[in-house]
């Protein structure tokens, strides 16, 4: 998919751009800011390129160089169209201290075209903006809309559950906090979040 988007360049460039996409995506985790300047190097090879402008947008938001990745990952919603990368932009407002742009964008028509996970990443980020404005009640309605499910597994699930058990107690609905944290803990095999920390508040 990559490689057919960078199509339009010519091969020399394609490839280098291609390298440097990879090696952005290599040290993404654990290097942000080399992974930001290899990002940054495939931008200026292939600006027009929606794939190219979405890594940088990613590898700035990693960094936490929130302006520079919604500036990169809008440019790639124009030149690709569809509701592109609308969780992380909206993250990225919450990081420039704009909740409610972050709530505007989950009420837009673009949030209402996104896949399940994406769904329930941008639930989760405009809980987080209520939470942000100090309305934790509709912190909790934002992510109930997201049907949290005690029969659900998986990541996404995991990390649904774990915010909604985050927003009841915030909402001071503790008995509610405690079993959600217990459904959290449960499908957490690897100990990704600190639901088990989160259980000794109770």
């Amino acid at each position: 998919m990559i490689l057919q988007d960078l199509r339009v360049l010519s091969k020399d460039n394609a490839e280098d751009t291609a390298k440097h996409m990879i090696m952005a995506a290599e040290w993404m985790e654990d290097d942000p800011q080399l992974a930001l300047r290899h990002a940054r190097a495939a931008k200026d090879r292939a600006g027009r390129v929606a794939v190219a402008r979405e890594v940088n947008g990613i590898a700035a938001y990693h960094a936490g160089e929130w302006k520079e990745a919604l500036a990169e990952l809008r440019a790639a919603r124009r030149i690709s169209g569809g509701p592109g990368m609308i969780a992380v932009m909206a993250d990225c407002e919450r990081g420039l201290g704009r909740p409610e742009k972050a709530i505007e964008l989950g009420r837009s028509d673009e949030a209402r075209q996104v896949d399940a996970e994406t769904a329930i990443e941008l639930a989760i980020v405009v809980a987080g903006a209520r939470q942000d404005l100090g309305q934790n009640d509709a912190a909790v309605v934002t992510l109930q809309r997201a049907n949290p499910s005690m029969e659900a597994k998986g990541i996404p699930a995991m990390r649904l559950s774990y915010a909604y058990a985050h927003a009841l107690s915030e909402a001071g609905r503790k008995d509610e906090a405690k079993e959600w944290f217990e459904h959290t803990a449960r499908l957490d095999e690897d100990q990704w979040t600190d639901a088990q920390e989160r259980l000794k508040e109770f």
